[in-house]
């Protein structure tokens, strides 16, 4: 089997917190966690986000929730997502005030027919030019 690393050598300017968790990959215990949840189709990520005019690495605030429509990824308030369940699923938790909670969605097509549950889930794909 082939493993793929692509560890960086620094994390410089990276805010503590993510310099942890970037070095945390690496403790066996995680690397056991890791192992347990490949057994279930799962990873691990650290939730970030970018500041917009810098592109500077920043923990993913609480409220906030990455969005990935149209194969576009932008930060958008919790709520507001979590008010149209409907359109989003969830691809990534994180542990928050004792429970699990999505940290990323993906905009989902909603099907015309939503009773059906026989219909594929699919994402929503840019508009095509």
């Amino acid at each position: 089997m082939t493993t793929t690393n692509l560890s960086q050598t620094s994390t410089l300017g990276m805010p503590p917190a993510l310099r942890r968790a970037q070095a945390a990959i690496h403790l066996p215990e995680v690397q056991a966690m890791l192992q347990r949840l490949s057994e279930f189709d799962l990873g691990v990520f650290m939730p970030h986000q970018h500041d917009e005019r810098t592109g500077d690495f920043q923990p993913l605030p609480d409220d906030v929730m990455q969005v990935e429509a149209g194969c576009q990824v932008s930060f958008q308030n919790t709520q507001e997502i979590v008010n149209q369940a409907n359109r989003f699923l969830p691809v990534a938790w994180r542990w928050q005030a004792g429970a699990a909670v999505p940290a990323s969605v993906c905009e989902m097509v909603v099907p015309e027919e939503q009773d059906d549950p026989g219909r594929p889930v699919k994402h929503k794909m840019p508009a095509e030019h």
